[in-house]
């Protein structure tokens, strides 16, 4: 554990630190002893000052950033909040995908089937991707696209859903996608690749970039 924080960090200063998460780790405890594991659970064992700020799916790997002063956390938090900051995700995607578009459903939990979440344009909740295809190929015979999504919003399970709703679910998605589909990688094709926010004390403009492991 204690070589976690070396391992994956991808920049810190007195503020903030941000973090390549890898796939199949929570970003925070869940209930129960079984779920205690998690990012956060690491960078506080290591870093006690570590502050949550954000998360991503277990199953999503990709760019974390965390507080390690309030001043770091709050400023950050509210630029999340207040939509100031630029997120992109790649993803592979079942099937043919070409060119590019928006998706404009709301994304609401789904309580009669626990922890899915549903498009629902009936919701007033918005939820709003942008999409590009970037190239087409085949794994083991199955039709792919590798997409660059960038939600405006940030429900919870947004690009897993739309892109459900597209008709396109994430390869490797257990929740989402059909077995065959679940079957093509050993975990979910979903990666946040790029982030950027504003210095919570100079203002500078700073981006972070993660390689996208898929």
């Amino acid at each position: 554990m204690g070589n976690f924080l070396a391992e994956h960090l991808i920049h810190r200063d007195e503020d903030f630190m941000v973090i390549h998460k890898p796939s199949g780790i929570l970003s925070v405890p869940g209930k129960g002893e079984a779920l205690s594991d998690s990012v956060l659970t690491r960078l506080v064992a290591i870093e006690p000052k570590t502050l949550l700020i954000h998360r991503l799916d277990r199953d999503t790997s990709g760019i974390l950033v965390f507080g390690l002063s309030r001043r770091g956390q709050n400023s950050i938090a509210r630029q999340f909040q207040e939509r100031q900051t630029t997120k992109t995700y790649q993803a592979l995607v079942a099937g043919h995908l070409k060119g590019e578009g928006t998706i404009d459903v709301p994304v609401v939990y789904d309580p009669a089937h626990p922890p899915l979440h549903i498009a629902d344009a009936h919701h007033n909740k918005p939820a709003l991707t942008h999409w590009q295809a970037i190239e087409q190929f085949e794994i083991n015979g199955q039709q792919v696209t590798r997409v660059k999504l960038v939600p405006v919003t940030g429900r919870s399970h947004q690009l897993r859903v739309h892109m459900q709703y597209l008709g396109h679910a994430i390869i490797g998605d257990t929740l989402y996608a059909d077995l065959e589909q679940q079957q093509l990688m050993p975990r979910l094709c979903l990666h946040a690749e790029q982030l950027g926010f504003a210095h919570p004390q100079t203002g500078e403009a700073l981006n972070f970039y993660c390689p996208v492991p898929f």
